[in-house]
């Protein structure tokens, strides 16, 4: 019976999902978490090896001889040395696309909590605050309308596409920027200068690469209006934490709500978790339980299709 390894399933599925059907497919043991030193000797017989963020990296690919597939519970593929495996002729796959509903909602949760703030007042109201006002009603800082603004979206492929129709919906203008240029179907093409200075809100949907790493930095902060807030919820390193912390401590644009950071979890002396109105969220935008249980059956499809010899999201062919 083929031996399959999942290397650290706790976070998708902390216990209110199935791993059954995965079970049915092999000799399946499970792991919460695997440290990196560990992945060896907990996989060293598996020839089926499912990750999200436990690394699997060359050293661990050369010393696991009967290894034939990688399935990476994630869309990013980063944790596995694509490289190495090919080498060896080992199949990696990846599960695109499973959370794009949940981030696009997520990314308007965290919007919504910096224009409208329902959790700030949410607190004031059991803090006794409404109770003690002498109106009807109370509310502290701005509160913003959505309809009319500018959203700036970076990244237009399925989630970014998502995120447009329902900034649509919201009475937004939708601009984002291409590397080709060409008007695209829901939004108004500009250049990355037009799109930084013109948006009011600006919304990370791109890849984490070389040429993406602190692609949000002091120079591009500076181009955005002092009214401007920024949303992240794709990659922590896409911004200069240190820049941001300083735009927002100086009040050079409004607010910021991030999903993710360059660090996970973070480091207590992270400046952005004091940084003026920052909200940052735990990495949690993907993990809707639709979300997860779309990750799971497609990653065990993904092994279906590696037995049935055909070729289902691999990433390294």
């Amino acid at each position: 019976m083929t031996k399959i390894v999942v290397l650290d399933g706790f976070t998708a599925n902390p216990g209110d999902l199935s791993w059954n059907e995965l079970k049915e497919l092999g000799d399946c043991e499970i792991f919460e978490r695997t440290p990196v030193e560990q992945v060896v000797e907990r996989a060293k017989d598996a020839e089926i090896i499912l990750t999200n963020k436990a690394i699997v990296n060359a050293a661990a690919i050369q010393a696991l001889p009967k290894l034939h597939y990688i399935g990476v519970l994630a869309t990013g593929y980063n944790v596995v040395d694509i490289d190495a495996a090919k080498k060896k002729e080992i199949i990696v796959a990846n599960v695109p696309a499973y959370g794009t509903m949940s981030v696009a909602q997520a990314t308007f949760a965290l919007l919504l909590e910096l224009t409208n703030q329902v959790g700030q007042h949410a607190r004031r109201v059991r803090d006794g605050d409404w109770g003690a006002s002498k109106d009807f009603c109370f509310w502290e800082g701005t509160l913003t309308e959505l309809a009319g603004l500018k959203i700036g979206i970076i990244g237009f492929g399925t989630i970014g596409k998502t995120v447009a129709g329902i900034a649509t919906a919201f009475g937004m203008e939708v601009l984002t920027t291409t590397r080709t240029g060409k008007p695209v179907d829901g939004a108004r093409s500009v250049d990355l200068e037009t799109l930084l200075r013109e948006s009011d809100v600006i919304s990370l949907h791109c890849p984490l690469t070389e040429a993406t790493r602190h692609f949000i930095n002091e120079q591009r902060l500076a181009l955005m209006k002092q009214s401007a807030l920024l949303i992240n919820t794709s990659r922590g390193p896409l911004i200069d934490e240190a820049a941001l912390t300083q735009a927002l401590n100086e009040s050079r644009i409004a607010g910021a709500a991030l999903d993710v950071l360059s660090t996970e979890p973070p480091a207590a002396d992270n400046p952005l978790l004091h940084a003026k109105n920052c909200i940052i969220t735990p990495h949690v935008a993907w993990a809707t339980r639709s979300a997860r249980q779309r990750l799971i059956a497609t990653a065990v499809d993904n092994v279906r299709a590696f037995f049935a010899g055909e070729s289902r999201n691999v990433v390294n062919k």
